[in-house]
Formats: structure tokens, C-alpha cells, sequence
């Protein structure tokens, strides 16, 4: 007994390390693509269900999708609706891997584990290198179905074992209770499948017991969106409760209507191959409970808000104030551009304020803010150079030549001032959790530094809003002041170290804060430069409401 108990882990090893390597080859052969296509999701319902099948059936793994749509609807591009929409696109593209692994093809798994081999080793392209890691990954993966459905062949001259599979057979709420542990457990919905695609095979589970498992298994995949949304903000956590009850009404639905149910999945399977028919049921209820779903996601998105109350206000990661049909008349786009480099940059001024705070007084909710903001500096940053290089190719004038540069450089400046105050909450973090402790003295120069870091940059982004040379020289003053101030406070860090009022320890973690801060300063005094070289030459329109 424990020969085959031992056989039957090996198998779901090997069918799990195969559905690995299956993953991360179409992963590396689809390239970054794949979140690019679900950034660009519309607002319509259908492509979002569509996306997410293809992104599930190529990823093959549900979970990968929906961390990545959780993520994505914490950042603010893509709405709860959308979201929503992806999930329910991921449940039907993940049965894929069970369609596979319906077909019998285990007198082919040692051929298929050989050609993927070696186009792994020979090929010299990419691609087809991609290709063989997929092939290898389907061999191993079918190789492990072949070890676990040889390992229970036993267990049907088992009387306890017979009769648990006819307890839940019976009792569709104990598979389904089945179904949501294993994939709990198991960290994987298609793993659940395989084993009891294996066991049906071997006569162990009827498609009366499977099906309840399959439900339990959907349910049960849902954990992935929980645990990725736990430190999100409120919309992706409605992503995920809509998740958990997408699953669990429609397994309600199913379980009432059963019988009808395994009517149809035997009308549109073969008679005698429970393989198939299992993969067809769980094909079919992922495809019906979307398509029941579809007519009344509107109230079931104003349900999912009622249970999951809050403010879903935030920082939008998308550009505000960019309008591309406004670039034909690049006067006004230069100042929607101005406006928006200036939310960029008072996010990134935010975020290292936050981060200074953090360290004078450890708030782990500030941190959690920064590190949740950040990449919204690099994404504007983005999306503004493009809208800029786009610019590029409009009639400017001189002036307006000069001010789109100057703002190139701008955004460089910004994402960097941005990437600092990432690195002072990362570092305030440190601080706490080492525990870390600076002197008075010590804590007293951060303060000022502090105070005078976030007063210049604030006149720096001033000045280029304005395009104001004056607030650009106050700008460049004040730098200059930080400087010397860091300087002073650096030959004062020595003395205390020498005279032993300081902690070795502390006193590194302080050199290494006064560089962070002094980098902030020297970007802030690039941008009060750039004003410095531009205004003379532009005068800003007025803006447009």
C-alpha cells in the first residue's frame, strides 16, 4: 500500500512540475504581451471574458491571471467590471488543461518527452526552444497522469475507500467540500482535475461523485484572488469576494439542477469515457454560469459593492489630463502635458514625504501607501513621454520645441524623485524591523532635512507649472541650501560617532538617508534648471477647464 501511495505523490509531482514548465514556456514564447492586452481591456463585457480565457488557456494557470487582473484593478486600470469580467474568462480558459488531459495520449508521452527534449537542446531559435518546454512540460505532465492512475488502481479492492467515494457521490455537499480542500491544498485547480480525471479512469469516481468535486475545485481556486487582493485596495477585494460568489452561486445553481445537468454533459460526451465527460462538465458549467451571469453583472457588481462597502477613491494610474485629439493644436496639449507632469510629480513629492515620515515615526500604513503608489509615477512617466514623442511630430514653434524638452527631462526627473521615496519607506521599514535607533541630535537634523528636502521640491514643481524663472531661482537656492545643510550634517554625524553618541549601526543607515534625501534635491534642482533654460523663451497658455 505504501508503494502505490508513494507512486501516486511522484505522479502528482510529475504532473505538476509539467504544468510548470508547460506555464513558463507560453509564458516566455507570449513575451510581456499578455498584460499589455488585458491593460488594454475596453469596457465591453464580452472582450473581457474573451481575454480572459486566452490569457487562462495560454498562461494555463487561472491563478497567474488573477493575480495579475487583481493587480491590475489595484492600480487603477481596469475597473471592478472589468475585472470581473476577466475572472469569469479565466474560469472557462483554465478548463483547457483538462480537455487535454482527457485525451488519451499516454502511449505517446515518452515520444512527446523526447521531441521536447530535443528541440530544448537543439534548437537554436527561441521559439522553438519555447516550444520543446512546452512539449517536454505536456510529456511530464501526461507521464504523472499515467504513474497516479496506475497508483489507485488498487483502491478499487479497497471497502473503505469504496465507500467514501460513494459517501460523497450521495452527498454532493461532501465533494464539493473535497473539491474546495484539495485545490486549497494543492494550490492548483487543473492538479485537482488530473487526479480525478486519474481516478475515474480507473473505475474509482462516477461522473455523479466528480462533478460536486468540480464544483468544490472552483470555489476552492478562488483563495488565489483572496490572498492577492488581502493587502489591496477596496476594488480589488470586490474583485475577489466577486470571485469567491461567482463560484459559489453557480455551484449552488448546479448542485440544484444536477440531474438535468449530467444529462447534458453525457449528451455532448462520449458514452464510455469518463475522462471526457468530466472535462466537458467542468467545461460546461464554467461556460453556462458565465453566460447566466452576463445579463445581470450590473446588479451583481452594485451587490458585490453593498458587501464590500468603502471609498474606492484613489490615485489614478491612467493620465488625467492627456488628450491625443488635442495634439493637433499643440499649444493646448502642451499645457494638458504641463498639467499632467505636474500630478506626476506631486505623487512622487508625496511618496517621499510619506517615506520621511515613516522613518521619524514608523506608520506601516504609509509605507503600504507608497509602495502601492509608486508605480503610478512610473506608469504616467510612461504614458507621458509617449504622449510627448507623439507631440515630437506636430508644427511647434521654437519656444514650444524647448518647453516639450525641458518636460522630457522633467518626467526623468520626477520618476527618479519618485524611486527615492520607495526607497525611504522600504528603508523606514528597516529601520523598524532591526530597530534601529538614531540620537536626538541625530533625529532633530532629519527633521529640518525633511522639512527643507519636500519646501525645495515643491518650489521646483511650482516653477515649472508656472514656468516662473523667479520661483525657479528660489528653487535652485533652496537645493543648494540642502547641500550645505547635508554636508553639515554629515561632519556632525562624524563627531558623534567618534565621540561615541552615536550607534555604528545607525549612523550607517543615517549616511545612507542623507544621500536618498540629497538625490531627491538634486533632481528637484534639474527641473528648477530646466525652467531656468525655457521660460524665457515660452510663455505658458492659459489652461483649459
Amino acid at each position: 500500500m505504501l508503494v502505490h501511495f508513494l507512486g501516486f505523490l511522484g505522479g502528482i509531482a510529475l504532473f505538476m512540475y509539467g504544468m510548470q514548465l508547460m506555464g513558463d514556456g507560453l509564458q516566455k514564447a507570449a513575451g510581456a504581451k499578455l498584460q499589455k492586452i488585458l491593460e488594454a481591456m475596453t469596457g465591453v463585457l464580452a472582450m473581457g471574458i474573451l481575454l480572459g480565457a486566452v490569457v487562462t488557456a495560454v498562461l494555463q494557470a487561472s491563478g497567474a491571471t488573477t493575480v495579475m487582473t487583481v493587480g491590475l484593478v489595484n492600480a487603477g486600470l481596469l475597473t471592478l467590471k472589468q475585472g470581473f469580467g476577466i475572472i469569469m474568462g479565466a474560469n472557462i480558459g483554465t478548463t483547457m488543461t483538462a480537455q487535454l488531459i482527457a485525451f488519451k495520449l499516454s502511449d505517446y508521452v515518452t515520444v512527446l518527452i523526447f521531441v521536447g527534449f530535443l528541440l530544448q537542446l537543439l534548437a537554436k531559435r527561441r521559439r522553438w526552444k519555447y516550444l520543446g518546454q512546452v512539449t517536454l512540460g505536456f510529456g511530464i505532465l501526461m507521464l504523472g497522469m499515467d504513474m497516479m492512475g496506475k497508483s489507485v488502481m488498487p483502491l478499487r479492492h479497497y471497502p473503505g475507500f469504496v465507500d467514501f467515494i460513494n459517501a460523497f457521490s450521495d452527498n454532493p455537499l461532501l465533494g464539493i467540500l473535497i473539491g474546495m480542500v484539495m485545490t486549497v491544498i494543492i494550490q492548483s485547480s487543473s492538479a485537482t482535475i488530473g487526479i480525478l480525471i486519474a481516478m475515474a479512469n480507473q473505475g474509482l469516481v462516477p461522473l455523479e461523485g466528480a462533478i460536486p468535486v468540480l464544483l468544490g475545485d472552483n470555489i476552492g481556486t478562488c483563495i488565489t484572488a483572496v490572498l492577492a487582493s488581502l493587502r489591496a485596495n477596496i476594488t480589488a477585494k470586490r474583485v475577489a469576494v466577486a470571485h469567491v460568489m461567482f463560484n459559489v452561486i453557480g455551484s449552488i445553481i448546479f448542485i440544484t439542477f444536477m440531474h438535468w445537468f449530467i444529462q447534458i454533459v453525457m449528451y455532448i460526451s462520449p458514452a464510455n469515457d469518463i475522462a471526457r465527460q468530466i472535462a466537458n462538465a467542468h467545461s460546461a458549467f464554467n461556460i453556462i454560469n458565465t453566460l447566466l451571469f452576463m445579463p445581470f453583472v450590473n446588479q451583481f457588481i452594485k451587490l458585490v459593492q453593498k458587501i464590500v462597502p468603502g471609498s474606492t477613491e484613489g490615485v489614478s494610474l491612467r493620465p488625467v489630463y492627456l488628450d491625443k485629439a488635442m495634439l493637433n493644436t499643440p499649444s493646448i496639449a502642451m499645457s494638458l502635458a504641463v498639467k499632467e507632469v505636474i500630478r506626476m510629480g506631486n505623487q512622487a513629492r508625496k511618496d517621499v514625504q510619506l517615506g520621511m515620515e515613516a522613518i521619524q515615526k514608523y506608520d506601516e500604513q504609509k509605507i503600504k501607501y507608497v509602495l502601492e503608489h509608486e508605480p503610478i509615477v512610473d506608469a504616467l512617466e510612461r504614458d507621458i513621454t509617449d504622449y510627448l514623442t507623439e507631440m515630437s511630430s506636430t508644427d511647434m514653434n521654437s519656444a514650444l520645441s524647448v518647453r516639450h524638452t525641458g518636460l522630457l527631462h522633467a518626467c526623468n526627473d520626477i520618476e527618479r524623485i519618485g524611486d527615492h521615496g520607495e526607497t525611504l519607506a522600504k528603508k523606514a521599514r528597516t529601520i523598524f524591523e532591526d530597530d534601529v535607533h538614531f540620537s536626538d541630535e541625530a533625529r532633530a537634523e532629519l527633521v529640518k532635512l525633511s522639512e527643507m528636502v519636500l519646501h525645495a521640491s515643491g518650489r521646483a514643481l511650482e516653477s515649472l507649472e508656472k514656468n516662473d524663472k523667479a520661483i525657479a531661482d528660489e528653487a535652485v537656492q533652496l537645493c543648494r541650501d540642502v547641500k550645505h545643510y547635508q554636508k553639515e550634517i554629515r561632519k556632525n554625524h562624524i563627531v558623534r560617532l567618534n565621540e561615541h553618541k552615536c550607534d555604528p549601526v545607525a549612523g550607517f543607515v543615517m549616511l545612507e538617508l542623507l544621500i536618498n534625501m540629497k538625490r531627491v534635491s538634486d533632481h528637484s534642482k534639474n527641473i528648477a534648471q530646466l525652467v531656468q533654460g525655457t521660460c524665457l523663451l515660452y510663455t505658458s497658455p492659459s489652461p483649459r477647464d
